[in-house]
Protein backbone atom coordinates (compact mmCIF):
# COMPACT_ATOMS: atom_id res chain seq x y z
CA UNK A 1 0.00 0.00 0.00
CA UNK A 2 1.11 3.63 -0.76
CA UNK A 3 2.72 5.42 1.49
CA UNK A 4 1.10 7.37 3.74
CA UNK A 5 -2.56 5.88 3.37
CA UNK A 6 -5.02 5.21 6.15
CA UNK A 7 -7.56 2.57 5.97
CA UNK A 8 -11.11 3.03 7.61
CA UNK A 9 -13.95 0.52 7.85
CA UNK A 10 -17.15 2.34 5.85
CA UNK A 11 -19.41 2.45 9.31
CA UNK A 12 -16.61 4.86 11.04
CA UNK A 13 -16.42 6.87 7.79
CA UNK A 14 -19.93 7.22 7.74
CA UNK A 15 -20.30 8.02 10.96
CA UNK A 16 -17.53 10.72 10.65
CA UNK A 17 -19.32 12.04 7.81
CA UNK A 18 -22.47 12.32 9.49
CA UNK A 19 -21.22 13.88 12.47
CA UNK A 20 -19.69 16.41 9.95
CA UNK A 21 -22.52 17.64 8.35
CA UNK A 22 -24.59 17.60 11.54
CA UNK A 23 -22.03 20.15 13.16
CA UNK A 24 -22.61 22.07 10.09
CA UNK A 25 -26.50 22.42 10.78
CA UNK A 26 -27.83 19.60 9.06
CA UNK A 27 -30.27 17.60 10.18
CA UNK A 28 -29.11 14.09 11.69
CA UNK A 29 -31.43 12.02 9.35
CA UNK A 30 -30.09 13.87 6.22
CA UNK A 31 -26.73 14.28 7.34
CA UNK A 32 -27.19 10.06 7.49
CA UNK A 33 -27.90 9.93 4.14
CA UNK A 34 -25.78 12.71 2.62
CA UNK A 35 -23.08 10.59 4.51
CA UNK A 36 -24.24 6.81 3.35
CA UNK A 37 -23.89 7.96 -0.40
CA UNK A 38 -20.68 9.34 0.08
CA UNK A 39 -19.03 6.67 1.23
CA UNK A 40 -20.78 4.18 -1.19
CA UNK A 41 -18.88 5.94 -3.46
CA UNK A 42 -16.19 5.18 -1.68
CA UNK A 43 -16.96 1.45 -1.15
CA UNK A 44 -17.82 0.84 -4.99
CA UNK A 45 -13.71 2.23 -5.55
CA UNK A 46 -15.57 5.85 -7.41
CA UNK A 47 -13.34 7.93 -4.67
CA UNK A 48 -13.51 10.87 -6.89
CA UNK A 49 -16.90 11.27 -5.38
CA UNK A 50 -16.60 10.34 -1.75
CA UNK A 51 -15.58 11.45 1.14
CA UNK A 52 -12.63 13.95 -0.39
CA UNK A 53 -15.82 15.88 -1.31
CA UNK A 54 -16.27 16.71 2.25
CA UNK A 55 -14.30 19.70 2.39
CA UNK A 56 -15.20 21.82 -0.68
CA UNK A 57 -19.30 20.69 0.99
CA UNK A 58 -18.36 21.99 4.61
CA UNK A 59 -17.24 25.52 3.14
CA UNK A 60 -20.42 25.49 0.93
CA UNK A 61 -22.26 24.73 3.75
CA UNK A 62 -20.83 27.66 5.69
CA UNK A 63 -21.14 30.48 2.83
CA UNK A 64 -24.39 29.18 2.08
CA UNK A 65 -23.99 27.73 -1.20
CA UNK A 66 -25.31 24.70 0.39
CA UNK A 67 -28.71 25.16 2.72
CA UNK A 68 -28.23 22.85 5.26
CA UNK A 69 -32.28 22.87 6.31
CA UNK A 70 -34.09 23.59 3.23
CA UNK A 71 -37.19 23.95 2.62
CA UNK A 72 -38.23 21.15 -0.40
CA UNK A 73 -41.35 21.54 -2.25
CA UNK A 74 -43.67 20.28 -4.95
CA UNK A 75 -43.76 23.00 -7.25
CA UNK A 76 -45.49 21.07 -10.26
CA UNK A 77 -47.52 17.83 -10.19
CA UNK A 78 -49.24 15.79 -13.60
CA UNK A 79 -49.60 12.48 -13.90
CA UNK A 80 -46.39 10.98 -14.58
CA UNK A 81 -44.05 14.21 -14.15
CA UNK A 82 -42.82 16.41 -11.01
CA UNK A 83 -41.13 19.14 -10.46
CA UNK A 84 -39.72 19.82 -7.27
CA UNK A 85 -37.93 23.08 -5.76
CA UNK A 86 -34.62 21.50 -3.62
CA UNK A 87 -33.76 25.59 -2.13
CA UNK A 88 -30.43 24.73 -2.59
CA UNK A 89 -30.34 21.54 -0.54
CA UNK A 90 -27.35 18.89 -0.16
CA UNK A 91 -27.61 17.24 -3.62
CA UNK A 92 -28.06 13.94 -2.30
CA UNK A 93 -30.91 14.94 -0.40
CA UNK A 94 -32.59 16.44 -3.58
CA UNK A 95 -32.03 13.46 -5.83
CA UNK A 96 -32.84 10.68 -2.99
CA UNK A 97 -36.22 12.57 -3.19
CA UNK A 98 -36.39 13.07 -6.65
CA UNK A 99 -36.07 9.57 -7.56
CA UNK A 100 -38.48 8.55 -4.68
CA UNK A 101 -40.82 10.29 -6.48
CA UNK A 102 -40.65 9.13 -9.68
CA UNK A 103 -40.80 5.31 -8.62
CA UNK A 104 -44.07 6.90 -7.03
CA UNK A 105 -45.64 7.98 -10.34
CA UNK A 106 -44.41 5.16 -12.08
CA UNK A 107 -46.22 2.71 -9.56
CA UNK A 108 -49.21 4.52 -10.57
CA UNK A 109 -49.28 5.10 -14.59
CA UNK A 110 -46.12 3.41 -15.56
CA UNK A 111 -43.19 6.01 -15.92
CA UNK A 112 -41.93 8.83 -13.60
CA UNK A 113 -40.23 11.89 -14.41
CA UNK A 114 -39.40 14.19 -12.02
CA UNK A 115 -36.75 17.27 -12.31
CA UNK A 116 -35.49 18.42 -8.79
CA UNK A 117 -33.92 22.48 -9.59
CA UNK A 118 -31.76 24.13 -7.15
CA UNK A 119 -30.09 21.63 -5.59
CA UNK A 120 -26.36 21.41 -5.65
CA UNK A 121 -23.53 19.10 -6.11
CA UNK A 122 -25.17 15.56 -6.26
CA UNK A 123 -22.28 12.98 -5.49
CA UNK A 124 -21.93 9.43 -7.48
CA UNK A 125 -25.55 9.68 -9.30
CA UNK A 126 -26.05 5.63 -9.91
CA UNK A 127 -27.39 5.66 -6.29
CA UNK A 128 -30.17 7.13 -7.17
CA UNK A 129 -30.52 4.97 -10.44
CA UNK A 130 -30.02 1.78 -8.80
CA UNK A 131 -32.44 2.91 -6.06
CA UNK A 132 -35.15 2.56 -9.15
CA UNK A 133 -33.62 -1.11 -9.99
CA UNK A 134 -33.89 -2.15 -6.67
CA UNK A 135 -37.79 -1.45 -6.70
CA UNK A 136 -37.77 -3.71 -10.15
CA UNK A 137 -37.92 -0.51 -12.37
CA UNK A 138 -35.64 0.91 -14.78
CA UNK A 139 -33.62 4.02 -13.64
CA UNK A 140 -32.62 6.92 -15.45
CA UNK A 141 -30.51 10.08 -14.08
CA UNK A 142 -29.37 12.74 -15.63
CA UNK A 143 -27.29 16.42 -13.94
CA UNK A 144 -27.03 19.67 -15.36
CA UNK A 145 -24.26 21.52 -13.82
CA UNK A 146 -22.21 25.03 -14.07
CA UNK A 147 -19.86 25.52 -16.58
CA UNK A 148 -16.59 23.42 -15.88
CA UNK A 149 -15.96 21.56 -19.29
CA UNK A 150 -14.79 22.91 -22.64
CA UNK A 151 -17.16 22.97 -25.38
CA UNK A 152 -15.49 21.09 -28.49
CA UNK A 153 -13.82 23.54 -30.42
CA UNK A 154 -13.44 26.20 -27.75
CA UNK A 155 -10.48 26.65 -25.16
CA UNK A 156 -13.01 27.73 -22.50
CA UNK A 157 -15.58 26.47 -20.30
CA UNK A 158 -18.63 26.64 -22.19
CA UNK A 159 -20.54 23.57 -20.28
CA UNK A 160 -20.78 21.00 -17.56
CA UNK A 161 -19.56 17.67 -17.25
CA UNK A 162 -23.41 16.81 -16.90
CA UNK A 163 -23.57 13.05 -15.95
CA UNK A 164 -26.05 10.39 -17.16
CA UNK A 165 -26.57 7.05 -15.52
CA UNK A 166 -29.33 4.36 -15.96
CA UNK A 167 -29.39 0.67 -13.68
CA UNK A 168 -31.87 -2.13 -14.63
CA UNK A 169 -32.43 -5.02 -12.21
CA UNK A 170 -31.54 -8.14 -12.90
CA UNK A 171 -32.20 -11.65 -10.83
CA UNK A 172 -29.13 -13.54 -9.29
CA UNK A 173 -27.03 -10.97 -10.98
CA UNK A 174 -26.72 -7.33 -9.12
CA UNK A 175 -28.38 -4.58 -11.08
CA UNK A 176 -26.59 -3.36 -14.36
CA UNK A 177 -25.56 0.50 -13.44
CA UNK A 178 -23.88 2.62 -15.64
CA UNK A 179 -22.59 5.78 -14.54
CA UNK A 180 -20.43 8.33 -16.45
CA UNK A 181 -19.64 12.18 -17.12
CA UNK A 182 -19.75 13.72 -20.44
CA UNK A 183 -16.23 14.84 -20.27
CA UNK A 184 -13.41 12.36 -20.90
CA UNK A 185 -13.74 11.98 -16.79
CA UNK A 186 -15.55 13.79 -13.62
CA UNK A 187 -13.59 16.68 -11.76
CA UNK A 188 -13.68 14.42 -8.88
CA UNK A 189 -10.99 12.39 -10.63
CA UNK A 190 -8.90 15.52 -11.12
CA UNK A 191 -9.10 15.79 -7.30
CA UNK A 192 -8.34 12.73 -6.63
CA UNK A 193 -5.58 12.75 -8.85
CA UNK A 194 -4.01 15.97 -6.65
CA UNK A 195 -4.70 14.23 -3.15
CA UNK A 196 -2.29 11.12 -4.61
CA UNK A 197 0.26 13.50 -6.08
CA UNK A 198 0.09 12.56 -9.18
CA UNK A 199 0.34 13.51 -12.76
CA UNK A 200 -3.15 13.27 -15.00
CA UNK A 201 -3.03 12.07 -18.96
CA UNK A 202 -3.38 14.83 -21.26
CA UNK A 203 -6.45 14.45 -22.70
CA UNK A 204 -8.36 15.05 -19.14
CA UNK A 205 -8.37 18.81 -18.79
CA UNK A 206 -7.14 22.90 -19.70
CA UNK A 207 -5.68 24.91 -17.82
CA UNK A 208 -7.34 28.57 -17.21
CA UNK A 209 -5.02 29.81 -20.64
CA UNK A 210 -7.28 26.85 -21.89
CA UNK A 211 -3.75 25.04 -22.42
CA UNK A 212 -3.33 21.04 -21.90
CA UNK A 213 -2.35 20.02 -18.79
CA UNK A 214 -0.86 17.25 -16.71
CA UNK A 215 -1.06 18.75 -13.52
CA UNK A 216 -4.08 18.60 -11.68
CA UNK A 217 -3.53 21.41 -9.58
CA UNK A 218 -3.60 23.84 -12.57
CA UNK A 219 -6.53 21.51 -14.62
CA UNK A 220 -9.82 24.12 -14.35
CA UNK A 221 -11.50 23.01 -17.53
CA UNK A 222 -12.18 19.73 -18.59
CA UNK A 223 -12.28 17.79 -21.81
CA UNK A 224 -15.73 16.66 -23.73
CA UNK A 225 -15.74 12.91 -23.56
CA UNK A 226 -15.18 12.00 -27.32
CA UNK A 227 -15.31 15.77 -28.58
CA UNK A 228 -18.80 16.39 -30.12
CA UNK A 229 -20.39 13.58 -29.18
CA UNK A 230 -20.09 14.91 -25.23
CA UNK A 231 -20.17 18.41 -25.93
CA UNK A 232 -23.73 17.76 -28.02
CA UNK A 233 -24.98 15.39 -24.86
CA UNK A 234 -24.17 17.72 -22.14
CA UNK A 235 -25.86 20.48 -24.36
CA UNK A 236 -29.11 18.13 -24.43
CA UNK A 237 -28.78 17.38 -20.65
CA UNK A 238 -28.94 20.98 -20.29
CA UNK A 239 -32.13 21.08 -22.25
CA UNK A 240 -34.07 18.32 -20.56
CA UNK A 241 -33.05 19.01 -17.35
CA UNK A 242 -32.67 22.77 -16.84
CA UNK A 243 -34.57 24.27 -19.35
CA UNK A 244 -37.48 22.03 -19.15
CA UNK A 245 -37.43 22.53 -15.07
CA UNK A 246 -37.68 26.33 -15.95
CA UNK A 247 -34.21 26.80 -14.28
CA UNK A 248 -31.45 27.33 -16.84
CA UNK A 249 -28.14 27.73 -16.07
CA UNK A 250 -25.55 27.42 -19.17
CA UNK A 251 -26.64 30.18 -21.35
CA UNK A 252 -26.75 32.93 -18.34
CA UNK A 253 -23.36 31.99 -16.99
CA UNK A 254 -21.43 31.66 -19.84
CA UNK A 255 -23.13 35.03 -21.06
CA UNK A 256 -20.58 38.39 -19.75
CA UNK A 257 -21.18 39.19 -16.23
CA UNK A 258 -22.96 35.95 -15.18
CA UNK A 259 -20.95 34.10 -12.40
CA UNK A 260 -20.47 30.52 -12.73
CA UNK A 261 -18.86 29.76 -9.27
CA UNK A 262 -20.69 27.75 -6.81
CA UNK A 263 -22.54 24.21 -7.16
CA UNK A 264 -25.78 25.41 -9.13
CA UNK A 265 -27.42 22.54 -10.44
CA UNK A 266 -30.54 20.56 -11.65
CA UNK A 267 -31.56 17.02 -11.79
CA UNK A 268 -33.72 14.68 -13.57
CA UNK A 269 -34.97 11.53 -11.89
CA UNK A 270 -36.65 8.76 -13.84
CA UNK A 271 -37.89 5.35 -13.15
CA UNK A 272 -39.86 3.12 -15.59
CA UNK A 273 -41.97 -0.02 -14.85
CA UNK A 274 -40.71 -2.66 -16.37
CA UNK A 275 -43.99 -5.00 -16.13
CA UNK A 276 -45.86 -2.73 -18.01
CA UNK A 277 -43.71 -4.04 -20.72
CA UNK A 278 -42.69 -7.35 -19.92
CA UNK A 279 -43.03 -9.61 -16.92
CA UNK A 280 -40.45 -8.65 -13.93
CA UNK A 281 -38.93 -12.13 -13.21
CA UNK A 282 -38.36 -12.92 -16.89
CA UNK A 283 -36.99 -9.17 -17.73
CA UNK A 284 -34.18 -10.04 -14.50
CA UNK A 285 -33.56 -13.79 -16.34
CA UNK A 286 -32.66 -12.08 -19.70
CA UNK A 287 -30.25 -9.42 -17.75
CA UNK A 288 -28.50 -12.21 -16.05
CA UNK A 289 -27.78 -13.95 -19.16
CA UNK A 290 -27.28 -10.73 -20.88
CA UNK A 291 -24.32 -9.83 -18.06
CA UNK A 292 -22.77 -13.62 -18.19
CA UNK A 293 -22.93 -13.63 -22.14
CA UNK A 294 -20.80 -10.94 -21.94
CA UNK A 295 -18.38 -12.44 -20.31
CA UNK A 296 -17.85 -14.97 -22.12
CA UNK A 297 -16.04 -12.77 -24.88
CA UNK A 298 -12.63 -13.57 -25.46
CA UNK A 299 -10.47 -10.77 -23.84
CA UNK A 300 -8.14 -8.53 -25.53
CA UNK A 301 -4.92 -8.85 -24.63
CA UNK A 302 -3.84 -6.96 -21.19
CA UNK A 303 -7.35 -7.54 -20.53
CA UNK A 304 -7.75 -10.17 -17.20
CA UNK A 305 -11.41 -10.05 -17.06
CA UNK A 306 -14.68 -8.19 -19.17
CA UNK A 307 -16.34 -6.52 -16.36
CA UNK A 308 -20.69 -5.83 -17.57
CA UNK A 309 -22.04 -2.32 -15.98
CA UNK A 310 -21.73 -1.79 -12.38
CA UNK A 311 -19.91 -5.27 -11.64
CA UNK A 312 -15.97 -3.43 -11.23
CA UNK A 313 -17.62 -1.73 -8.47
CA UNK A 314 -19.55 -4.58 -6.72
CA UNK A 315 -16.04 -6.58 -7.19
CA UNK A 316 -14.59 -3.53 -4.87
CA UNK A 317 -17.08 -3.12 -2.63
CA UNK A 318 -17.19 -6.61 -1.44
CA UNK A 319 -13.21 -6.20 -0.89
CA UNK A 320 -13.45 -3.10 0.83
CA UNK A 321 -16.46 -4.02 2.89
CA UNK A 322 -14.05 -6.89 4.50
CA UNK A 323 -11.00 -4.20 4.48
CA UNK A 324 -11.68 -0.99 4.88
CA UNK A 325 -11.54 1.89 2.70
CA UNK A 326 -8.33 3.53 1.89
CA UNK A 327 -8.15 7.44 2.09
CA UNK A 328 -4.78 8.74 0.30
CA UNK A 329 -2.55 11.05 2.46
CA UNK A 330 -3.99 14.01 0.51
CA UNK A 331 -7.57 13.11 1.51
CA UNK A 332 -6.30 12.02 5.44
CA UNK A 333 -4.87 15.69 5.56
CA UNK A 334 -7.87 17.90 4.70
CA UNK A 335 -10.33 15.59 6.73
CA UNK A 336 -8.23 16.32 9.39
CA UNK A 337 -8.31 20.34 9.11
CA UNK A 338 -12.02 19.99 8.83
CA UNK A 339 -12.74 17.67 11.89
CA UNK A 340 -10.38 20.05 13.68
CA UNK A 341 -12.35 23.15 12.78
CA UNK A 342 -15.36 21.72 13.57
CA UNK A 343 -14.28 19.81 17.52
CA UNK A 344 -14.99 16.07 16.01
CA UNK A 345 -12.28 13.30 16.28
CA UNK A 346 -10.95 11.64 13.83
CA UNK A 347 -12.32 7.62 12.31
CA UNK A 348 -9.76 4.92 13.85
CA UNK A 349 -8.11 3.39 11.29
CA UNK A 350 -7.15 0.13 10.94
Amino acid sequence: MSEGIRVVSDKALKDFAAKVFASCSVKPENAELWAEILVWANLRGVDSHGVLRIPRYVESLKNGNINPRPNISLEKSSGAIAVIDCDASPGPIGMERAMREAIERARKVNIGWCIAKNITHTGAIGYYAQIAAKSNMAGIVMIASRPMMAYHGARVAGLSTNPLSIAVPGNNHAPLVVDMSTSTVSMGKVLEARDAGEAIPDNWALDQNGDITTDPNTASILMPLGGAKGSSLSLLFECLVSLMGSNPLIARLIQPGGDPSGFRQNGLAAAINISAFIDIEEFANEVDLLAASIKTLPVAEGVKEIYAPGERGDTVLSERKKSGIPLPKGTWDRLSEVARSLGIDMPETG
